[in-house]
């Protein structure tokens, strides 16, 4: 196949290469290992480094594998250094993360049955547009672009958003670190100012964190990561089983004396599906609490480029899916059953938007509408299209309608999460702001718990 269309990527022109041989079949494209076919789909030259008119052999999955590691040979740092089992560790310390603990809040409003179905349905969800990930064979984030048929202005609005997207994750953790600190030290300590304090403290060593250059040496920071924040989701877990009842327990049913409101009261009660009440904002405010610890797509293009065989990718793609399920399920529910009751920019965010689940939903809806769902779906289509077939008429097979309908399903899905998400975000910011619940901005009391 010769692919000098006009539309094709200034990059990819020229190239002769079959498409048909570059589609995976099988448990291959499933599970990964020597019978998955790299390359070439959307943009096979930026991916592989072959020059324009080489020969289909030039482009088989071994020839751009070997390619890729000659081209890095002699450079001072080896970037190709990952193996799937070091890059399931970085998928573990992505996902295995404080924003666990947003679970037991979400299904308490969903109700258990919704929440659960809707956490196995998300991490499928992902699952499906991770695999894709590897398919489209995208070198670098960024380099999405080219889902959008080589546009210049999707390269940098997807800059843009990646950027946005990080500076977002690191405000995350710099308001969870100063909160942390808060908790411990308590509302009384000598620090002046200090929630601001230690926010600036958190910033610094995240900073410093986040130095090392290739994933090799971060997946060692990130297993370590990994493994004490699910050691402290599960004590949090185990005591919240084996304690005789919730902080602050009160047998008997209270309101606030000023607002009228049910304060913490009573025996801790859980439902198996919403309560009478439950609001469209305080339901996809959870919900998108749920997908925001699901999806992390926005990585993995760059953890597959350093890996050493990147067809080795869904075996840690399975491994970090299968725990998600596991954990964030028994977590949530274990938690919610046993306890429920009726960087610069960064560190400016973290303070401007001082609680935790709003700021996990409206990351959810401005930043994984796009990156978890939107990019995904049209990626399908492109490769579609790169495959000769993009017309769904075209191709009648069951299989084929299906999943051209499942790849509808998810880019309306992302439209969804923008619009109506970002709206239930804000307006649960606007709400806890005009009921006193969260603070005011740079706060300098204490935010602990």
């Amino acid at each position: 196949m010769n692919s000098e269309n006009p539309s094709d990527p200034p990059l990819a022109a020229g190239a002769n290469y079959d498409t048909e041989a570059a589609i995976p079949r099988g448990l291959s494209a499933w599970f990964g290992g020597p019978g998955v076919r790299i390359g070439p789909r959307i943009a096979p030259l930026i991916a592989t480094g072959i020059p324009s008119g080489e020969s289909d052999s030039d482009l088989s999955s071994e020839a751009i594998l070997g390619k890729q590691l000659a081209a890095e040979a002699d450079c001072a740092i080896q970037y190709r250094t990952c193996s799937w089992r070091k890059t399931a560790a970085l998928l573990f310390s992505e996902y295995i993360c404080l924003a666990i603990m947003s679970f037991p809040w979400s299904y308490s409003i969903l109700g258990l049955v919704p929440g659960l179905i809707l956490t196995v349905v998300q991490a499928l969800l992902v699952l499906y547009t991770c695999v894709l990930t590897l398919n489209c064979e995208i070198k670098k984030l960024i380099s999405r672009q080219m889902l959008f048929w080589g546009k210049t202005w999707a390269w940098y609005f997807t800059a843009v958003m990646f950027i946005l997207n990080n500076t977002f994750i690191q405000a995350l953790h710099v308001l969870i670190g100063a909160e942390y600190v808060n908790t411990i030290v308590g509302p009384n300590s000598s620090v002046a100012c200090q929630t601001v304090v230690f926010g600036v403290i958190t910033t610094i060593i995240c900073w410093l964190a986040s130095l090392p250059r290739t994933f090799d040496m971060l997946s060692k920071l990130g297993t370590a990561s990994a493994v004490f924040t699910f050691i402290s989701v599960i004590l949090a877990t185990t005591f919240s089983g084996i304690e005789a009842h919730p902080a602050g327990f009160n047998a008997e049913p209270t309101v606030d004396p000023d607002t009228g409101s049910p304060l913490p009261s009573g025996n801790p009660i859980f439902t198996a599906i919403p309560v009478t009440g439950t609001t469209f904002v305080a339901g996809l405010n959870a919900f998108l609490n749920i997908s925001y610890t699901f999806i992390g797509q926005i990585t993995l293009p760059s953890f597959i480029a350093e890996m050493r065989d990147p067809r080795d990718f869904p075996k840690a793609l399975w491994a970090c899916t299968i725990l998600e399920i596991i954990v964030f399920s028994i977590v949530g529910s274990i938690i919610y059953v046993y306890t429920v009751v009726l960087w610069i920019a960064a560190f400016i965010i973290a303070n401007v938007i001082p609680f935790f689940s709003s700021l996990l939903s409206l990351m959810s809806s401005l930043f994984d509408s796009f990156f978890g769902f939107i990019f995904w779906g049209l990626a399908y289509f492109r490769m579609r299209e790169a495959d000769g077939r993009i017309s769904l008429i075209k191709d009648r097979t069951v299989h084929g309608w299906l999943e051209g309908v499942l790849n509808v399903v998810i880019i309306l899905t992302g439209f969804f999460f923008l619009t109506a998400g970002t709206y239930v975000s804000v307006q649960s910011i606007i709400d806890q702001f005009e009921s006193g619940s969260v603070g005011t901005v740079f706060q300098c009391a204490s935010n602990g718990i």
